[in-house]
């Protein structure tokens, strides 16, 4: 049965924040006073809901807002009135993130205000060394967890704030703290996060059950979500797209820093998707861009291969694993510029089952041709075999193929037996720096010519690189979302037609050019 709203509960939040202070900036020591949306969005609904019993209705409040909209300061003021006036004997409030400093931060903002408090500080002990908050008269406390303390057993929470959920690397922490609340009559979870990248983290479970329960498609009375993110379609540039994903904006959320970050973000590409995610809200396909989806579009150019055949072309092979995508690359040069025909195989076995669950159209790419599917639950790489022995040699002159040693001993000496120069090609910084760098370059300069992949664009919106001290890159597939073995088969075979086309040239030493 649906609660319904008690004015009286609410209040009695709304005034014990009233007793509060501002720990920080301008507004140091001022009394905390709820903005309107912080009030009546948020604690008056969460607080004020109750069921026929009178105990709060919500269970679980998801809060997903872009940063500096004030998710700590309520946090830890949901935090002080569990502990200090929630009438609840012996409870447990906890501060839960992915390591010590995260999970101080919420913790550190509450015991500041309690200090600034004579009403509260009277009735409890600071213990800044365990990180807790203890009242002997209620045997109650409020302590700082994170992943990184080894056991967190017999936990009772009355209260759980989860500080940056998307942080988490996996989900044991979460169902710590959510599923040890069985004698509790009203234990409240309430989890801040901004938006994150990984589609297979539990903040990403949370944040689609959150829309589903929003959207009505899913209903759960006892959970509470407030999600304000900008369209993923949105022009992240508009000013009107920032006032309605960040409540505080022209408050406490500094409207000309917003505007100073995203022209930064508009100059350097790897700062786009930090300020999507963390000012935006928005869930973007990888932690650092490397390159804009936009500017790889604008590269896309013409390319056919039927005008391409009888060209010398340059190849590369990305095997990757014998049950995910194998990705070829052939690379033409064609006068001043490059480009570049992609070939993908994945298993045919589970590509359903695995198109719903990874939500990527790998059967309709199938069914158009663009990746061939074959029989079985591993990539058959005769079908590779045949399709550059018996095909691609006959229509374009194949001068070398590129391999990663890994995984490819057995195909690499037959596609050797056939006649093809194989080149093994390293995955470190050495080798890779340089043309990853190369591509970059092109692309931006719109000399390389992919003719609008599908496939291989969604594998450029997914690539992320990894950098070392010296400002050598690579692809990092660990860190990747999602697939990009097409991306480094295209990096490979740059690699061999630059050498090839440019005896003697600068890409190696040249840097990345930013537009």
């Amino acid at each position: 049965m649906e609660g319904k709203y008690n004015k009286e509960a609410a209040d009695r939040v709304v005034k014990f924040f009233g007793l509060l202070k501002h720990t920080k900036g301008k507004w140091a020591g001022t009394p905390f006073i709820l903005a309107d949306w912080q009030e009546n969005e948020i604690i008056r609904p969460l607080f004020g809901t109750l069921n026929s019993d009178g105990n709060r209705q919500y269970r679980t409040a998801y809060i997903e807002i872009p940063k500096k909209n004030g998710k700590s300061s309520i946090a830890a003021g949901i935090a002080l009135y569990l502990l200090f006036a929630d009438r609840e004997k012996g409870s447990e409030i906890y501060s839960v993130a992915v390591d010590r400093d995260q999970a101080g931060i919420v913790f550190n903002i509450a015991t500041q205000m309690v200090r600034q408090s004579p009403e509260l500080l009277k009735r409890c002990k600071i213990i800044d060394s365990q990180k807790r908050i203890v009242i002997y008269k209620t045997a109650s406390f409020y302590h700082a967890v994170s992943a990184d303390i080894p056991t967190k057993e017999g936990v009772n929470p009355h209260g759980v704030i989860f500080d940056e959920l998307h942080a988490q690397p996996n989900r044991q922490l979460w169902d710590i703290f959510t599923m040890s609340s069985g004698t509790r009559t009203q234990p409240l979870v309430f989890v801040i996060t901004t938006a994150g990248y990984d589609r297979k983290s539990i903040c990403w479970e949370q944040h689609s059950y959150a829309e589903k329960v929003q959207k009505g498609i899913i209903k759960d009375l006892t959970f509470f979500p407030y999600v304000k993110a900008a369209p993923q379609k949105a022009n992240w540039m508009s000013e009107k797209v920032w006032e309605k994903c960040n409540p505080a904006l022209g408050d406490f959320r500094s409207l000309e820093e917003m505007r100073v970050l995203a022209r930064k973000a508009r100059e350097v590409p790897a700062l786009q998707n930090t300020f999507r995610r963390y000012y935006l809200n928005q869930w973007t396909q990888q932690k650092s861009r490397w390159l804009s989806v936009e500017k790889w579009d604008a590269a896309a150019g013409s390319v056919n291969e039927k005008e391409l055949e009888g060209r010398d072309c340059y190849a590369a092979l990305d095997l990757a694993s014998s049950v995910d995508i194998a990705a070829l690359a052939l690379v033409f040069p064609v006068e001043d510029i490059l480009k570049a025909l992609l070939y993908f195989w994945l298993p045919e076995e589970n590509m359903l089952e695995r198109s719903r669950r990874d939500k990527v159209p790998y059967d309709v790419w199938v069914r158009e041709g663009l990746i061939e599917a074959t029989p079985g639950n591993v990539i058959d790489y005769k079908a590779i075999k045949k399709k550059i022995t018996e095909e691609l040699n006959l229509k374009f002159h194949i001068k070398e193929i590129a391999f990663d040693r890994w995984g490819m001993t057995q195909l690499s000496q037959d596609l050797n037996d056939a006649g093809f120069t194989m080149v093994p090609f390293g995955q470190g910084f050495a080798s890779m720096s340089a043309p990853t760098k190369e591509l970059l370059t092109r692309v931006l300069a719109k000399k390389i010519e992919h003719g609008g992949n599908p496939v291989l664009r969604w594998m450029a919106d997914n690539m992320v690189v990894k950098q070392d001290p010296a400002g050598n890159i690579k692809p990092d597939k660990g860190a990747s979302s999602e697939k990009i073995d097409g991306i480094v088969a295209l990096i490979m075979a740059l690699d061999r037609a630059i050498r090839h086309q440019n005896e003697g040239s600068v890409y190696e030493e040249r840097g990345i050019i930013s537009v």
